[in-house]
């Protein structure tokens, strides 16, 4: 009776939804009293919309087109409007990032020609714009790109992240479309900082270091790496993902302060003694990281096998008092443009006096803390007034060299400097 009864009263089989609360049931073709709701014919088409979308976006397969890709010269035109200076990086990092599209394009072609990916170094003191780089180039790119900090990482089984977490970042930047993020690049910020201590292997575990670059060789020269797909640490009831690392490209970066004494130490050997031959290259000792080069890397506590992943080591030069001063004003997301903005959203014109940009710029060169630097000096000045003006009836302010020297005095940036 009851079986009866449930044949009346027409249901949905997929979601149990009543004829009368839905717009229509559609019968099967096959199978009689089997029926699905027009609600869930409709969940069902967004969801094989949504695997079609995935499917087809940023392909860059054997469908890419080269012509549509910028060209290395046109990137670094496009960093040229963030990052001062650094001309040398750029070209680097334009050339790679151009010749990633080109492996993607050639990738799943029958060529006997395999092009191989040339993963870059990037080497510069802290405040030089490395971040910015990377982040900068990010706005530009048709891959899944992604910014990741080689601080957090341990070897595997110590409390930290496992070197796989890595790639979580970038699978969640593809949407967890593994074959897109397989295609994407990584820049592994921190570098530096998983350097072993001293130029010898170590006699004792070093987790964070040494342990860490090992298990970064296999990410960096590709194979199949198990991801797990919410970062941290591996579980045994957890679901793995499986990356291709083959295709990815990874771009490192990393202060490596010290790392001028092992180049001028390099550096002296080729001119002590007889063979010296008269043709001593004059070597410019206040950006000796311009000539750094792999055995440098080595003697800072990289491991040769990591180095020789990294192919294309390139310098990021300390900025002068004229770039430091341009950082200040001309790129789109100049500070002093980011200030002027968030007054004129409060109906205020701000304007900074050139005297007092002048001595922003020399006091961060004063205390030594590159392009971050003028950030740091900048709010600090800055503090006083966006805490008054919006309360105020003032429509105009101006930030003088007076008024600079002033908010420093007052926030001890000035007490015992030269002690």
């Amino acid at each position: 009776m009851a079986k009866r009864e449930r044949k009346q009263i027409q249901t949905c089989d997929f979601c149990g939804r009543p004829a009368d609360m839905s717009s229509g049931l559609i019968p099967s073709a096959v199978t009689p009293g089997i029926y699905i709701c027009t609600e869930c014919i409709e969940q069902v088409h967004e969801v094989i919309k949504d695997f079609h979308a995935h499917g087809t976006k940023g392909a860059t397969g054997d469908g890419i087109d080269l012509t549509s890709i910028p060209r290395p010269k046109e990137i670094q035109q496009f960093l040229d409007q963030y990052v001062i200076g650094q001309d040398s990086a750029k070209k680097y990092l334009s050339v790679a990032v151009y010749n990633h599209y080109k492996r993607l394009a050639q990738s799943g072609k029958d060529d006997d020609v395999d092009i191989e990916k040339s993963n870059i170094i990037m080497v510069g003191p802290t405040g030089t714009g490395k971040t910015l780089l990377a982040k900068t180039i990010a706005r530009l790119l048709d891959v899944p790109f992604t910014i990741v900090d080689a601080t957090v990482l341990t070897q595997a089984g110590y409390v930290g992240e496992d070197i796989e977490s890595l790639l979580t970042r970038l699978l969640q930047v593809a949407d967890y479309d593994v074959e897109r993020a397989e295609k994407g690049i990584v820049f592994i910020d921190e570098i530096d900082k998983i350097a072993r201590k001293g130029d010898n292997p170590s006699i004792t575990r070093d987790v964070s270091g040494e342990g860490v670059q090992q298990g970064l060789l296999k990410l960096l020269e590709g194979s199949i790496v198990n991801v797990p797909p919410q970062g941290g640490r591996k579980h045994p009831e957890q679901k793995m993902i499986p990356v291709d690392t083959k295709n990815i490209l990874f771009i490192c970066g990393g202060a490596f302060d010290g790392i001028e004494r092992n180049i001028a130490r390099r550096l002296n050997t080729h001119v002590v003694g007889y063979t010296n031959n008269g043709e001593r290259v004059n070597i410019d000792r206040d950006n000796m990281l311009s000539y750094v080069a792999p055995q440098d890397l080595k003697s800072f506590g990289l491991i040769p096998e990591i180095i020789g992943r990294l192919p294309i080591v390139t310098s990021l030069e300390p900025l002068d008092r004229d770039a430091l001063r341009r950082v200040l004003t001309e790129p789109r997301n100049a500070i002093v443009k980011q200030y002027i903005k968030l007054f004129a959203m409060d109906g205020v014109t701000l304007t900074f006096d050139d005297d007092a940009l002048d001595l922003i710029v020399d006091k961060a060169i004063e205390y030594k803390l590159g392009a971050r630097g003028l950030r740091s000096i900048v709010e600090t000045v800055m503090i006083d007034p966006m805490f008054e003006i919006p309360s105020s009836d003032s429509k105009e302010f101006t930030v003088t060299s007076a008024l600079v020297m002033e908010k420093l005095k007052k926030a001890n940036f000035e007490t015992n400097i030269y002690n």
